[in-house]
């Protein structure tokens, strides 16, 4: 999705987007950093691409180009290219914030240069791909845009202005059995099905890797006021839909024989709004280096760990 920590709550999960079980956490048993080396997929370049919560906005100071990509050195690309000896170029970040389905393919302006069409960075050199996208397809950025402005105005009023019902944003979504945001999915879907055959085009000979969007609300939704300022209900409302859009992105890669890369459980208890110590995700007002609602260095460090994980269990 678009990413600007300027920009505040109108930039917030600009990032587009936009994963297996039991996966190695910074919390978890870690053996990534035990002693056992990580190998190569094969001899070749490794390809990132996504949107900014592969991107990274905030995390260090950019690098690469566009500088409107808001691309970070610190973000899980470059850790997973550094775990695996890859570098110069064996190494190739193209992720860039705000991305869609459609900039993988096509030219994505932003505020400071061009970012060509993702799926040019691969060949039939390519041995490693990752990709991360869907979230911008969806809009969720504008859901949270919406759904926080709503949930100040639930603070202020209660829930009476709405009906008592705890979920004013939902409403604007979701009627009787019409739900725009099932049938996004379900669209992105489809356009995710094309960017991978065409991925896979390019470079017959790589492993492909969806990565999935690590957990951004919590189960229990009492435990998200003050950072998210959004109303009880909303908050299960949008932690379903990011649910939901995981679950798409794991059937799409299945069915493209691709792998499916899980960093929803490994972040369940390091969301926004757990304690600052502990948060892979930044809330609205970030407390460390990220753009609001985006990874932290800890979240890049987790989903890298998630991707390393992965492509470990399948050699």
């Amino acid at each position: 999705m678009k990413t600007s920590v300027q920009a505040g709550v109108a930039g917030l999960l600009a990032c587009g987007t936009l994963l297996t079980a039991v996966l190695v956490t910074r919390d978890g048993d870690d053996d990534s950093h035990s002693g056992i080396a990580y190998s190569a997929p094969s001899k070749g370049p490794y390809v990132a691409l996504g949107d900014s919560y592969t991107a990274g906005p905030g995390i260090t100071d950019p690098t690469g180009t566009p500088a409107g990509c808001d691309r970070s050195a610190g973000n899980y690309p470059a850790l997973v290219a550094a775990e695996l000896g890859l570098k110069g170029r064996d190494f190739r970040d193209v992720s860039c914030s705000g991305a869609t389905t459609a900039d993988l393919a096509g030219s994505q302006h932003t505020n400071d240069g061009t970012n060509s069409p993702q799926l040019r960075a691969l060949s039939s050199t390519t041995r490693l791909v990752t990709v991360g996208i869907g979230g911008n397809d969806i809009d969720f950025s504008s859901m949270i845009k919406r759904c926080v402005a709503m949930g100040a105005l639930y603070e202020m009023t209660g829930s009476g202005k709405y009906l008592h019902e705890d979920a004013p944003c939902e409403q604007n979504y979701v009627t009787g059995d019409s739900d725009a945001v099932r049938e996004k999915i379900a669209t992105t879907g489809e356009r995710l099905t094309r960017v991978l055959t065409e991925v896979r085009r390019r470079a017959p000979e790589a492993r492909v890797y969806v990565v999935s969007y690590p957990a951004i609300l919590p189960a229990d939704s009492a435990d998200c006021g003050r950072e998210m300022s959004l109303a009880p209900g909303d908050v299960t409302f949008l932690r379903e839909k990011e649910q939901q859009l995981n679950s798409m992105l794991r059937q799409r890669a299945s069915e493209a024989g691709a792998g499916y890369v899980d960093t929803y459980t490994p972040s369940a208890d390091h969301n926004a709004c757990a304690a600052k110590g502990t948060r892979w995700i930044e809330p609205l007002v970030p407390e460390s280096p990220a753009a609001p609602v985006h990874p932290n260095a800890r979240g890049e460090r987790g989903m890298a760990d998630a991707v390393l994980h992965t492509i470990k269990s399948a050699l």
